[in-house]
């Protein structure tokens, strides 16, 4: 991806977005623009016009820690959109990864066995690992049990990208299917910009891109997020509707992957909905098993 390009767009849609009134502009009778114009985003930075500019056009390299957080205050960027832009800075001053070292090629084999332990213990959640590329990886049996529309029958390794965007299922499974497309690309942009140069990453934004009409919009509109923590809801073809609290935990031995939890509140009809999933899962593995 070129980095220049992408610090441009990055630039331009968040200066776009955000109107005068709330950065506290006037913006008077004639204006013809809805967003912020350059010189209105270099003043409140508090840097010159030809300066801002020639971030904007994409010269992000050098730009000092003081001056991105001064752009980021003017363009009132959330947490995770300022990452983005550090990421973006970082990688113009050839700093991979948020300045750590190379992230290791994801690996699609066999987990380490203590994490599938970990996986195993955690019986009465959905827990499943999720690599950088929103490949899924890994899953205790509730997870497989849940993500049966998504994992399918096992010949590729799911990903979740592919399902939201290229699989009708999706729009069964995920009641709110424009807001979680919408969150999954956030998500994707984000890592595209700690690593712009994960091959998988732009293989499968290539990919969707040629695909599907909604993807390659959603992607245009360069928005970021982390995933982090909040609640969804699902329609599972088993149990019906599922409304769960999820939490992300990045799995420090295994850098780029994290662990997903899905759990419902304790005594909602969500909760025992995943109780009876979990009774389906077991009953079935016990009904796969061939007799003696």
């Amino acid at each position: 991806m070129d980095n220049r390009q992408e610090v441009r767009e990055f630039l331009m849609t968040r200066r776009a977005r955000l109107s005068p009134d709330a950065a506290g502009i006037s913006a008077g009778p004639n204006r013809r623009v809805a967003g912020l114009r350059r010189s209105e985003v270099a003043a409140l930075a508090g840097v010159s016009v030809e300066y801002y500019a020639k971030l904007e056009r994409g010269a992000i390299a050098g730009a000092s820690g003081a001056v991105l957080d001064a752009v980021s205050s003017a363009l009132q960027l959330s947490d995770a959109e300022y990452a983005h832009l550090l990421d973006l800075a970082r990688n113009a001053d050839g700093i991979p990864s948020s300045g750590r070292g190379r992230r290791r090629t994801s690996r699609t084999g066999p987990l380490r066995p203590s994490l599938e332990w970990a996986l195993a213990a955690m019986a009465d959640a959905v827990v499943v690992v999720r690599d950088q590329r929103q490949n899924l990886l890994a899953f205790n049996d509730l997870g497989k049990a849940f993500y049966s529309p998504l994992i399918g029958d096992g010949g590729r390794v799911p990903n979740f990208a592919r399902f939201q965007f290229l699989d009708p299922i999706a729009r069964d499974f995920y009641p709110d299917w424009d807001l979680f497309a919408d969150m999954c690309v956030a998500v994707l942009r984000g890592e595209a910009g700690r690593d712009p140069h994960d091959k998988g990453i732009q293989d499968l934004v290539g990919e969707l891109s040629t695909r599907s009409d909604t993807f390659r919009a959603l992607w245009a509109a360069h928005n970021v997020r982390s995933h982090g923590s909040g609640q969804k809801r699902f329609h599972h073809p088993v149990v019906g509707d599922l409304t769960l609290v999820y939490e992300e935990l990045a799995i420090t031995a295994e850098p780029g992957k994290v662990l997903l939890v899905y759990t419902a509140e304790p005594g909602s009809p969500s909760a025992d909905r995943l109780r009876l999933l979990a009774s389906w899962a077991a009953e079935s593995a016990t009904t796969a098993q061939p007799s003696s």
